[in-house]
């Protein structure tokens, strides 16, 4: 009797999210290596590596690429080493040949099959794997591409390292998907990112720089509107062609989320305020350099989630949630932000406990988890158990953005616009004059099950009180 290994999904979820199987990392046949990464997952949070649980070959795919999936669900099974030395077919116990989206095993030969329904398809890794980079293009000319892997293995693309710049990078999941469809050597690709890390932009600029790939792209698009007929009736009566941009998992969990939360669950009601910043840029400007010496850069946001600390006791019902019975207010206050991520798409990682967190300590907290965030390399643990959200919108030049969709089940979102200088009428000694002030609005989205307009008002005023009087 031969053994074989269950691949499982990761017990742990994230609340509120659905996970899928976005990529498979190895083919029906190939060893893998103990620990070796096996599949991506990807939620409408974060995306995971799920590592391989030992030694063996790859021999049955349960779950295919873009299907849903369970926590702790079996996604897969490996033959052991000792197994394949005994003979290389599955035991029955342990694979059924039943059908599944992402390929069968003959278990007296463990070859893929076609799975049920599914003409041709294998259970080898999808040759319509989608990517993760928005604005792909089924030719990989312009942001993205779409098309069957080439062989080159998540696994021998970080060992590739033929230059330094290469060496020191650490790939997110779609960068490592965008070599491997597009056979890059990652050593020719320049880095642009943080400390030259390869970003999603750099390879698409590599694609394009290829002979002959602009020539390819109106072939391309007309390809693509003869093989999907809604899109080609959508775009029937505009002139000049278009081009399709595949919808990623992660933008359509977020879509459905942000739906369910503003029209489905939660009345929404957002209020605004102005603050001056004057205070804030005069301690950071004191201060910067120290944190800096420190290993830590000191932001505005750390200011912010500080000042949020003070709104929330406040007005506490900011940091609680709604439910039939009762409304659940938390003592700890754990505060998500939200985090552009350089290949598209938003996460929202958390920082926990920021009512025990001094300045400092904040800015440090912020530190490693707006890195991970960027490098690929959070974990689900990092976006679970919010209990408050900031999404600090100006960062990309916003001056208002309303309604903040509030990220259920929590209570209220805090949105903070660009900060720039404007004009201000101020009286000094009975005389009013106009002064120029470093100024942004505030805007605080809320339940209104959970809080009315006076609440929103108070935590706002709070909020603006506290960053308006920032001590030297």
């Amino acid at each position: 009797m031969t053994q074989a290994l269950e691949i499982r999904a990761p017990a742990e979820q994230t609340e509120g999210t659905r996970s899928q199987v976005l990529r498979w990392l190895k083919s029906i046949g190939e060893t893998v290596a103990e620990n070796e990464p096996l599949i991506e997952i990807e939620t409408d949070k974060v995306t995971v590596e799920v590592a391989s649980p030992g030694a063996g070959i790859l021999r049955e795919i349960v779950k295919g690429e873009q299907e849903e999936i369970a926590p702790g669900e079996v996604l897969g099974r490996i033959e052991t080493a000792e197994g394949a030395a005994a003979g290389g077919a599955l035991d029955a116990g342990a694979a059924d040949g039943s059908s599944h989206a992402g390929g069968r095993v003959d278990i007296a030969t463990g070859t893929a099959l076609p799975a049920a329904g599914a003409s041709g398809h294998s259970g080898e890794a999808s040759s319509a794997a989608g990517v993760r980079a928005e604005g792909a293009s089924s030719n990989g000319s312009a942001h993205g591409a779409v098309g069957s892997p080439v062989g080159v293995s998540a696994s021998e693309i970080r060992a590739a390292g033929a230059n330094d710049n290469f060496a020191a990078a650490r790939f997110s999941p779609a960068v490592r998907r965008l070599l491997n469809e597009n056979s890059l050597d990652p050593a020719g690709v320049r880095g642009t990112g943080l400390g030259g890390r390869i970003t999603v932009e750099d390879i698409l600029a590599a694609i394009a720089a290829r002979p002959g790939t602009a020539s390819a792209r109106p072939q391309a698009a007309a390809a693509r509107s003869s093989s999907d007929p809604v899109a080609a009736a959508a775009s029937s009566d505009i002139a000049g062609g278009s081009r399709l941009i595949p919808h990623t998992a992660i933008r359509k969990r977020v879509a459905e989320h942000m739906v369910q939360s503003l029209l489905h669950t939660a009345p929404h009601v957002t209020t605004v305020f102005e603050v001056d910043m004057s205070a804030v840029l005069a301690h950071r400007l004191q201060h910067r350099d120290e944190f800096a010496s420190r290993g830590v850069p000191l932001t505005l946001t750390a200011y912010f989630l500080q000042a949020a600390v003070d709104a929330i006791h406040a007005v506490p019902e900011a940091n609680g949630r709604w439910t039939d019975s009762a409304l659940e207010v938390f003592e700890s206050i754990h505060i998500g932000v939200g985090t552009a991520l350089e290949e598209g798409g938003l996460v929202v990682p958390v920082l926990r406990d920021v009512q025990a967190r001094d300045l400092f300590a904040t800015a440090e907290g912020l530190n490693d988890l707006v890195t991970r965030a960027r490098e690929g390399r959070l974990v689900p643990a990092d976006v679970r158990g919010g209990t408050f959200t900031i999404s600090n919108h100006g960062v990309s030049g916003s001056l208002v953005a309303t309604p903040i969709i509030i990220n259920q089940p929590q209570s209220a979102i805090l949105g903070v616009g660009k900060l720039e200088k404007r004009p201000v009428v101020v009286e000094e000694g009975g005389v009013e004059r106009v002064v120029i002030r470093p100024r942004c609005y505030v805007t605080l989205t809320i339940d209104h099950r959970v809080m009315d307009g006076h609440q929103a008002n108070r935590f706002l005023q709070t909020f603006v009180a506290r960053l308006t009087s920032w001590p030297a």
